[in-house]
């Protein structure tokens, strides 16, 4: 049953992702996702966690930030990656 002729967006927002912790903002880093109220973006996240930095690490050199801020970067990442988007991966020579 439709409502009003609303068509359902294909993909979720961001917003509708993470609403409390997570924004995109076209006057925020480009539109980058990033932790509300904040210029850190989900990715400098992900890149610190990437490179070994800890959670308690990242709050220490970023004090504004909170544990949830962190584990919502991390769920959207997740949720990204649920897609139905298929990322090609190079094929090792290997294997």
């Amino acid at each position: 049953m439709r409502i009003s002729g609303a068509i359902p967006p294909k993909y979720p927002t961001i917003e509708s992702m993470h609403p409390s912790r997570i924004i995109s903002d076209p006057h925020i880093l480009g539109g980058k996702p990033a932790i509300r109220g904040t210029r850190i973006s989900v990715e400098l996240i992900l890149d610190k966690l990437a490179a070994g930095e800890t959670i308690e690490q990242i709050l220490e050199a970023h004090p504004h930030l909170c544990r949830d801020d962190i584990l919502a970067a991390i769920a959207f990442a997740r949720d990204l990656l649920r897609g139905d988007v298929v990322y090609p991966l190079p094929v090792s020579a290997s294997g």
